[in-house]
């Protein structure tokens, strides 16, 4: 039987696709496709970021997401998540369930697990963005028609009124990030911005609509034509909205 690399490359084989073509249309580097089918795990990083890889690649080549993650965990000898006795026990020893162990020990690992926690919801963000552009590429075109009104006759004025341009609008969005969030800013059908950004982050956007994705919604203040909307959702929720400017 193929491994799992070999399984991923002759699948995009199949397709008549080059790396820099796949990653172009599922938005993940080619250097981290190239690293999946040559099955290396450390060019990619942390098992969190292998996983949500391996899941987009293997929607996009039709193949079998838990099965490919299941081969995944199992050669990489990594167990699969589960909620038994056993992770209670690991609990109760690292001090957190009886307020045992070092303090300093134990706020270093409250650090680290919110650390990891914020990148699992932007990891999973991520993901779900992916397979949305996906749907919507492979989802066909609907013809829409409309109806042409029947032209009425032009009467003339016998005072005309001179023509009055309208006064100019402002059609202004800003987010501005107190805490780290994954971000995707699309303006009138173009993407603007995708990605994960810092606290003190301050973009500004115009046009005449726009769809935002928050990774992190309680980090993120949303003021539209200079009117403060506040947070769209609590901290960690996915939260996406489109606005008419």
């Amino acid at each position: 039987m193929p491994g799992l690399g070999d399984r991923f490359r002759a699948a995009r084989e199949a397709r008549g696709l080059s790396l820099s073509e796949a990653a172009e249309q599922i938005r993940i580097r080619s250097l981290y496709l190239e690293a999946i089918e040559d099955e290396n795990w450390r060019e990619i990083g942390a098992p969190v970021y292998i996983v949500g890889f391996l899941r987009t690649y293997a929607k996009f080549l039709d193949l079998d997401k838990d099965e490919v993650v299941r081969e995944y965990r199992s050669d990489a000898g990594e167990a699969a998540p589960s909620g038994g006795s056993d992770g209670g026990s690991r609990v109760r020893e690292s001090g957190f369930e009886d307020g045992g162990g070092d303090p300093g020990r134990r706020r270093t690992s409250a650090i680290v697990i919110w650390g990891l926690s914020l990148v699992a919801v932007a990891l999973v963000a991520f993901v779900v963005y992916n397979e949305v552009a996906l749907r919507a590429k492979s989802a066909p075109p609907v013809a829409v028609a409309v109806a042409s009104p029947t032209a009425a006759p032009a009467v003339a004025s016998p005072h005309p009124s001179p023509a009055v341009s309208p006064a100019p609008v402002a059609q202004t969005l800003q987010l501005r990030l107190d805490g780290p969030s994954w971000l995707s800013v699309t303006v009138d059908g173009n993407a603007s911005i995708d990605g994960t950004f810092p606290a003190g982050t301050n973009r500004t956007f115009h046009g005449k609509t726009a769809t935002i994705r928050l990774g992190n919604a309680g980090a993120v203040d949303v003021v539209v034509d200079g009117k403060s909307l506040g947070k769209l959702g609590a901290p960690g929720a996915v939260v996406e909205r489109t606005f008419a400017l």
